[in-house]
Protein backbone atom coordinates (compact mmCIF):
# COMPACT_ATOMS: atom_id res chain seq x y z
CA UNK A 1 0.00 0.00 0.00
CA UNK A 2 1.68 3.45 -0.45
CA UNK A 3 0.92 6.66 1.36
CA UNK A 4 0.36 8.96 -2.10
CA UNK A 5 -3.56 9.75 -2.53
CA UNK A 6 -2.89 10.44 -5.61
CA UNK A 7 -3.23 6.41 -6.15
CA UNK A 8 -5.99 6.22 -3.82
CA UNK A 9 -9.21 5.34 -6.16
CA UNK A 10 -12.67 7.74 -5.87
CA UNK A 11 -13.18 11.42 -4.67
CA UNK A 12 -10.58 13.08 -2.46
CA UNK A 13 -13.16 13.60 0.21
CA UNK A 14 -16.55 13.16 0.14
CA UNK A 15 -17.72 16.76 0.98
CA UNK A 16 -16.13 18.67 -2.07
CA UNK A 17 -18.03 20.13 -5.03
CA UNK A 18 -16.88 20.90 -8.66
CA UNK A 19 -18.53 24.59 -7.00
CA UNK A 20 -16.11 24.37 -4.42
CA UNK A 21 -13.03 23.57 -6.41
CA UNK A 22 -14.12 26.53 -8.79
CA UNK A 23 -14.39 29.19 -6.01
CA UNK A 24 -11.15 27.72 -4.70
CA UNK A 25 -9.03 27.86 -8.11
CA UNK A 26 -11.41 31.47 -9.02
CA UNK A 27 -9.85 33.01 -5.34
CA UNK A 28 -6.49 31.21 -5.81
CA UNK A 29 -5.93 33.15 -8.96
CA UNK A 30 -7.17 36.29 -8.17
CA UNK A 31 -4.45 36.53 -5.40
CA UNK A 32 -1.70 34.74 -7.53
CA UNK A 33 -2.03 37.74 -10.02
CA UNK A 34 -1.53 40.50 -7.20
CA UNK A 35 0.92 38.61 -6.00
CA UNK A 36 4.68 40.34 -6.08
CA UNK A 37 6.29 36.93 -6.57
CA UNK A 38 4.20 34.74 -8.94
CA UNK A 39 1.85 37.23 -10.22
CA UNK A 40 4.28 38.84 -12.84
CA UNK A 41 5.17 35.16 -14.44
CA UNK A 42 1.23 34.11 -13.75
CA UNK A 43 0.75 37.31 -15.73
CA UNK A 44 3.16 37.10 -18.51
CA UNK A 45 2.16 33.27 -19.81
CA UNK A 46 -1.43 33.15 -19.06
CA UNK A 47 -3.20 35.35 -22.07
CA UNK A 48 -6.60 34.64 -21.44
CA UNK A 49 -7.51 34.11 -17.94
CA UNK A 50 -11.29 32.60 -18.17
CA UNK A 51 -9.98 29.97 -20.54
CA UNK A 52 -7.37 29.43 -17.69
CA UNK A 53 -9.48 29.48 -14.97
CA UNK A 54 -11.49 27.18 -16.58
CA UNK A 55 -8.75 24.55 -17.75
CA UNK A 56 -7.17 24.34 -14.10
CA UNK A 57 -10.84 24.10 -12.51
CA UNK A 58 -11.32 20.93 -14.60
CA UNK A 59 -7.36 20.07 -13.81
CA UNK A 60 -8.41 19.58 -9.67
CA UNK A 61 -11.76 18.28 -10.59
CA UNK A 62 -9.84 15.54 -11.74
CA UNK A 63 -7.62 15.28 -8.50
CA UNK A 64 -10.02 15.70 -6.37
CA UNK A 65 -13.02 14.33 -7.57
CA UNK A 66 -11.40 11.79 -10.59
CA UNK A 67 -14.25 13.51 -13.09
CA UNK A 68 -11.30 13.17 -16.11
CA UNK A 69 -12.46 16.19 -17.38
CA UNK A 70 -8.81 17.70 -18.05
CA UNK A 71 -7.38 16.54 -20.96
CA UNK A 72 -4.50 18.61 -20.88
CA UNK A 73 -0.87 17.52 -19.85
CA UNK A 74 0.50 20.06 -16.88
CA UNK A 75 3.99 19.69 -17.13
CA UNK A 76 5.23 20.64 -20.63
CA UNK A 77 3.53 24.64 -19.70
CA UNK A 78 5.34 24.51 -16.49
CA UNK A 79 9.29 23.01 -17.85
CA UNK A 80 9.34 26.47 -19.93
CA UNK A 81 8.80 28.86 -17.24
CA UNK A 82 11.29 30.54 -15.51
CA UNK A 83 10.40 29.10 -12.24
CA UNK A 84 12.66 28.85 -9.07
CA UNK A 85 12.21 27.61 -6.00
CA UNK A 86 10.72 30.66 -4.13
CA UNK A 87 7.59 30.40 -7.15
CA UNK A 88 6.64 27.37 -6.21
CA UNK A 89 7.14 27.90 -2.46
CA UNK A 90 4.49 31.12 -2.73
CA UNK A 91 2.40 29.09 -5.02
CA UNK A 92 1.87 26.89 -2.20
CA UNK A 93 1.23 29.46 0.15
CA UNK A 94 -1.09 31.41 -1.21
CA UNK A 95 -2.95 27.96 -2.36
CA UNK A 96 -2.76 26.74 1.16
CA UNK A 97 -4.01 30.33 2.64
CA UNK A 98 -6.56 29.74 0.02
CA UNK A 99 -7.72 26.33 0.35
CA UNK A 100 -8.37 27.03 4.24
CA UNK A 101 -10.57 29.95 3.50
CA UNK A 102 -12.51 28.16 1.10
CA UNK A 103 -12.91 24.48 2.60
CA UNK A 104 -15.49 24.02 5.50
CA UNK A 105 -13.11 21.66 7.82
CA UNK A 106 -9.25 21.50 7.80
CA UNK A 107 -9.52 18.09 6.69
CA UNK A 108 -10.65 19.26 3.28
CA UNK A 109 -8.01 21.78 3.02
CA UNK A 110 -5.50 19.44 4.02
CA UNK A 111 -6.90 17.42 0.59
CA UNK A 112 -6.04 20.06 -1.58
CA UNK A 113 -3.09 20.37 0.22
CA UNK A 114 -1.60 17.40 0.54
CA UNK A 115 -1.97 17.02 -3.43
CA UNK A 116 -0.96 21.23 -4.28
CA UNK A 117 2.71 19.86 -2.71
CA UNK A 118 3.12 16.53 -4.61
CA UNK A 119 2.00 18.17 -7.56
CA UNK A 120 4.52 21.07 -6.64
CA UNK A 121 6.99 18.39 -5.75
CA UNK A 122 6.41 16.51 -9.10
CA UNK A 123 7.09 20.02 -11.13
CA UNK A 124 10.25 21.34 -9.13
CA UNK A 125 11.82 17.55 -9.65
CA UNK A 126 11.12 17.70 -13.61
CA UNK A 127 12.69 21.13 -13.84
CA UNK A 128 15.63 19.78 -12.21
CA UNK A 129 15.74 17.10 -14.17
CA UNK A 130 15.59 18.94 -17.18
CA UNK A 131 18.69 21.19 -16.30
CA UNK A 132 20.93 17.61 -15.62
CA UNK A 133 20.23 17.95 -11.90
CA UNK A 134 18.65 15.78 -8.86
CA UNK A 135 16.33 17.16 -6.70
CA UNK A 136 14.36 15.92 -3.92
CA UNK A 137 10.63 16.63 -2.95
CA UNK A 138 10.46 19.38 -0.47
CA UNK A 139 7.52 20.00 0.19
CA UNK A 140 5.44 16.52 0.64
CA UNK A 141 7.52 15.36 3.35
CA UNK A 142 5.76 14.55 6.49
Amino acid sequence: MTDNPLTQPGAAHPAITDAMIATLVRRFYERARADAVIGPVFMGAVQHWDEHIANITDFWSSVMLRTGRYQGRPMRPHLILPLEAHHFDRWLALFEETANEVCSAPDIAQAFIVRARRIADSFEMARASQRGEIARPRHSLS
